[in-house]
């Protein structure tokens, strides 16, 4: 059975599609950019901060699916430049601790909002 998740503390989605899908035990978090949930404002002013905001996202919409971070087993990073690499890595091992989840990280060209970051996340239930 699938369920659509939806968080108040993340972000309204800027279209068609869900905060999160649940199937089973699994969870699909759509990609979140650095829009803060209380004001719809973007955290831009440095890469560290707008990827703080982005986690944060995803922690509201994985804690209202009943997940937390530990359950994450796969992560996609969006990036518009691959110079903040190093910023994004830093700020996003910190939510993470012992058995950090696979991950891939791509450059793009350009990201919804003009936003620098995009991160996906899927997550298991054991």
């Amino acid at each position: 059975m699938k369920t659509c998740i939806t968080s108040k503390d993340a972000p309204a989605p800027i279209g068609p599609y869900s905060h999160a899908v649940k199937v089973g035990n699994m969870l699909f978090v759509s990609g979140q950019v650095a829009k803060r949930a209380d004001n719809g404002e973007l955290v831009l002013s440095d890469i560290p901060a707008e990827t703080h905001q982005v986690m944060k996202n995803v922690q509201a919409i994985l804690s209202e699916a009943g997940f937390t971070l530990s359950d994450v087993v796969k992560t996609t990073i969006f990036l518009t430049d691959m110079k903040t690499f190093g910023a994004v890595n830093e700020v996003y091992g910190s939510y993470f601790s012992g058995d950090y989840p696979a991950r891939e990280t791509v450059q793009v060209s350009a990201l919804p909002l003009g936003v620098n970051v995009e991160i996906s996340v899927t997550a298991v239930k054991a």
